[in-house]
């Protein structure tokens, strides 16, 4: 039941979380009116997001770095951005700008919307030096030397460029491996700015940068230094047919987007699917609904924790075999388990020669390997160097490869599940978030009648995961049987 009329309502165009940097100065008006004079007339929620993201420092910078606008769709975002982009091109001294989109089409339609204002413009359609088309890479490029550049992000996307300005449209989808390949592009501008538009995430596993700036705003204080945060979005605890909620998540209400196609979506969609799309309510970010407890991986966290005596190094590939990750796992002093990445990269090329480097350095106590899984193309290579799997009759020995059996796989699964539920395990934390986004986003697969981490059920990459559950599997089955003339103590993160 509707709790108010919907007749005359209007979007809200303040929104809930409302969170931005103090500035002695501000460029939104210029972008704004320079906007209007392209033929973009921007909604006052607009205006004010330029007004406040566009604020100034006493030096000229920037007094917000990083900028998260979250607002439903058809509300104007689009438009949003283009006024940003158009002022970075005309006005700001931008000399690259770089707007992402998690699909290409989505890219597509931002560069016909702004490639349509510099045509239907006299004075901007002088301006223009060049127009891309090239598939997949489109662009405009100005007489100035100002480039703006429209690309579908992946994993590499921005490597090799210094972007004074990057958009990061529809950022529910970013991954951690796409901002850090994007983030050292602006490292030696000098007034850089960053934008992050969407719609909430789909679950608690995805767009984990998002969910992270949104914990920022929340918390305020010092962590909100440089950032500008604006979330139309309500709470899983509003009422979801009251068309009052309907007005303060969308700021576009009986502007375009009328009451009454609001009502005939909310008959059409699900509860949650309508929360989503139409009210910005973010999904619930249950810490204990996963395979592994994440809030005790998070409690597990020791940013000072260092290995013991003994290691386990294991190694995990990806299904595209795009990235490799090498995992350490041992006892510390006071007998829990620690688990850190010693090396993460692209490709495979790199992986047997730095795992024969640890072996001769640390004289581990095995080296663990998945041969059923994508890393299994690295056996042949490691035994022609002279790793090799123990014969069924012979006591392991140092440095021998540890292969499991699927049993004593999925035993392993569940047997590190449990460990980190019951505390037994530490880990680097923070330093480490390629860890805590494969132990949020694992999924299960049968094996048998048990189950193991399912990498094509999972959203993330879970390599990371899968080599840290190898090694502890590969240290607990062999501590035991090896012998006991130790290696070095190991202090492996940073000045390997």
């Amino acid at each position: 039941m509707t709790s108010s009329p919907a007749n005359g309502l209007k979007g809200a165009q303040e929104p809930r979380i409302n969170v931005f940097p103090a500035s002695n100065s501000s460029a939104g008006d210029e972008a704004i009116e320079l906007a209007r004079a392209a033929g973009l007339h921007l909604d006052p929620w607009q205006q004010q997001v330029l007004r406040r993201s566009l604020g100034e420092t006493p030096d000229g910078k920037w007094s917000a770095f990083e900028v998260g606008v979250l607002v439903s769709r058809q509300n104007g975002k689009g438009a949003l951005l283009e006024a940003r982009e158009l002022a970075g091109l005309v006005l700001f001294g931008e000399k690259l700008i770089m707007h992402t989109a998690h699909e290409l089409k989505t890219s597509l339609e931002a560069f016909r919307r702004v490639e349509s204002l510099f045509k239907n413009h006299d004075d901007l359609r002088r301006m223009v030096k060049r127009v891309s088309m090239v598939n997949g890479s489109e662009g405009i490029e100005l007489n100035n030397g100002a480039r703006l550049r429209f690309v579908a992000r992946s994993k590499g996307s921005g490597r090799g460029f210094s972007g004074d300005l990057i958009i990061l449209d529809e950022a529910y989808a970013l991954t951690d491996e796409q901002i850090e390949a994007l983030l050292p592009t602006m490292s030696a501008r000098p007034n850089p700015q960053i934008w992050y538009t969407s719609s909430p995430p789909l679950d608690a596993v995805s767009g984990l940068p998002l969910w992270r700036m949104r914990k920022r705003a929340l918390r305020g204080g010092a962590s909100v230094d440089g950032l500008a945060y604006f979330d139309w979005g309500q709470t899983l605890d509003d009422d979801y047919d009251d068309p009052a909620v309907w007005a303060a998540a969308n700021p576009a209400m009986g502007y375009r987007i009328s009451p009454d196609y609001v009502r005939r979506e909310r008959e059409s969609m699900s509860d949650v699917g309508f929360a989503r799309e139409r009210l910005g309510v973010w999904p619930s970010e249950d810490d204990d609904a996963g395979l592994i407890n994440v809030r005790a991986w998070r409690q597990s966290g020791d940013e000072g924790s260092q290995l013991g005596d003994d290691v386990v190094f294991a190694a995990d590939t990806t299904p595209d075999r795009s990235s490799t990750t090498i995992v350490a796992y041992g006892a510390r002093t006071d007998e829990l388990g620690h688990v850190e990445i010693v090396d993460r990269r692209d490709g495979t090329d790199w992986v047997v020669a730095r795992l024969l480097e640890l072996r001769a350095k640390w004289n581990p106590v095995a080296v663990a390997l998945d041969t059923k899984g994508p890393a299994g193309s690295l056996l042949l290579e490691l035994q022609q160097r002279g790793v090799n799997v123990p014969a069924d009759t012979e006591r392991p020995r140092r440095g021998e490869l540890a292969v499991p059996t699927a049993t004593e796989y999925a035993a392993a699964c569940g047997q590190f599940a449990d460990a980190v539920a019951q505390g037994r395990i530490r880990h680097l934390g923070d330093r480490q978030p390629v860890l805590l986004e494969a132990v949020r986003g694992v999924k299960a697969r049968p094996l048998g009648d048990a189950w193991a981490w399912g990498r094509k059920h999972s959203a993330v990459d879970i390599s990371p995961l899968v080599a840290a559950t190898l090694a502890r599997w590969a240290y607990v089955s062999r501590i035991d049987l090896i012998d006991q003339a130790p290696s070095a103590p190991l202090a492996l993160w940073g000045g390997r």
